[in-house]
This record gives C-alpha cells, structure tokens and sequence, in this order.
C-alpha cells in the first residue's frame, strides 16, 4: 500500500463524521470505547467497508479498561492491505472519539506499512500537518514500530511530536497525566 494511491486519507473524531458523509468516503476503520455505540453517522455515507475495534484510549492497565494490544493494530494493519488492494479510487476515514490519539496512531501506522522507506519523521510531520493536534497513542505506535520492523524510529518519531505539542501547550501535560498518559509525557520530557 502506498499512500498516493489512496485519494484521500482522514482522520477525525465522532463530532466530525457527519463533515465527510459527503466525500466519498471507501473505507472506514472506526476505534470505539468498549461501551460506545457504533455512530449512526454512517447511516447516510455512501457504500463503505468498515472496520470497527473497541479499546479504550489508554498506554497503561488500569481497573475498567481495555488497553489497545498487538492483535488491534495487527487489524489496523490489515485494513491497510484490504483498502490498498481494492483498486480504484480510496478514500481511507479513521476516526476514534475525539481523533487525537488512538485515530492518529492508527493512521500512522498505516503510512509506516505504506511506506517503508520513507523516514519515521516524514511520516509523522506529515500526520502532524494533517491533524494539528494529533498526540498517537504510544502503545499502538510501539506495536506498530515492532510489527513493521522500524527498530524504534516509529516510537521516537512520536515522541518527538509528544514534546512538539508539549513546547506548544504546556497545559497538556497535568491533563495527559490526569488521563493516565504519565508515561509518554515523561518520555517527551526527557527528550
């Protein structure tokens, strides 16, 4: 799979879908808390295949949630393959609740599998510049690095954007904290 041969790939959150019913949209990988209802948003989308995977937006175990594992993103993966071997014109649509975390390491694993010799960096500014307020999840972006052999590139590309967006809004930090996200603010931190 190779990204310019997607027409279109965007990410977003529940709140948006209703923006791109109109887009032509050919895939859908929808990430969902366990307990969410799938949206009724696609009711009025055109024809589609979709995906759904149910997780909740975490890094780390914690009572009443289910982490993203190996498995998901093996999934995510295989989304990729089925959506860049359907021919014709692709428009991919990944969306989670807000389309900050688990949406943007769902699409930058897929711009990793698409293009392999293109720089972890590359790929991560271009998600960046795609979602401005994009914050990957870490540990899908580590299984992600691990499945496509990028040998921690993947994982520090992320990092580097986790201190990016950290330098731009300091006020993340006691959030991302407060959400259980310690970890990847510490990593970013060290940087």
């Amino acid at each position: 799979m190779r990204t310019e041969n997607l027409s279109l790939h965007t990410v977003c959150g529940l709140d948006e879908l209703v923006e791109h019913e109109a887009r032509g949209v050919s895939h859908v990988l929808s990430i969902l808390d366990p307990d969410r209802p799938d949206p009724t948003a696609f009711t009025t989308y055109g024809a589609h295949h979709r995906v759904t995977l149910r997780f909740h937006d975490a890094i780390a175990p914690a009572p009443g949630l289910v982490l993203p594992e190996r498995e998901d993103v093996e999934t995510i993966l295989a989304f990729g393959r089925a959506a860049a071997s359907a021919g014709g014109s692709v428009h991919i649509l990944v969306h989670c609740h807000v389309g900050i975390s688990r949406s943007t390491a769902a699409m930058a694993s897929l711009f990793a599998q698409a293009e392999p010799q293109t720089s972890a960096e590359a790929l991560i500014a271009r998600l960046h510049a795609q979602r401005e307020k994009a914050w990957p999840n870490a540990r899908m972006i580590a299984f992600a690095d691990d499945i496509l052999g990028r040998q921690g590139r993947l994982n520090e590309a992320v990092r580097q954007l986790h201190a990016l967006q950290l330098r731009k809004r300091p006020d993340l930090e006691p959030l991302m904290r407060d959400l259980g996200r310690g970890a990847e603010i510490d990593a970013a931190l060290r940087g």
